[in-house]
Order: structure tokens, then C-alpha cells, then sequence
């Protein structure tokens, strides 16, 4: 039970630090006139934290710690 209680945990860990990445001072410090690769910055960063929280997510599912 105590594996359940740490994933869990560990989850809702995942799910606040998303909600502190799409917010809107954070998205705000990247909303700049500039290109990284041809890509303005704000769709950069947005498609990078999204999947690094996918991939954090993934990672805290799959293991069995």
C-alpha cells in the first residue's frame, strides 16, 4: 500500500508543477519576440514542459518504487 501511496503522491507532486509551468507569469517570461530553431519561444517552452510532464509521469507509473 505504501508504494500506491508514494506514486500517488509523487502524481499530485507532477500535477502542481504543471499547473506552476502553464501559468500565467511563468508563460509570460517566455512570450518574447525570438525564435529558438525557427520556433517562437512561448511554443517552445510549452511543447518542452509538456512533454517532460508526460515523460515525469511515465517514468513515475512505470517504476516500481
Amino acid at each position: 500500500m505504501e508504494k500506491f501511496e508514494l506514486k500517488a503522491q509523487r502524481l499530485v507532486a507532477l500535477c502542481m508543477l504543471g499547473v506552476v509551468l502553464f501559468n500565467y507569469p511563468m508563460l509570460a517570461l517566455f512570450n518574447v519576440a525570438a525564435t529558438v530553431f525557427g520556433i517562437p519561444v512561448l511554443y517552445a517552452y510549452i511543447f518542452t514542459a509538456w512533454s517532460l510532464l508526460i515523460a515525469g509521469m511515465a517514468y513515475v507509473v512505470e517504476t516500481k518504487s
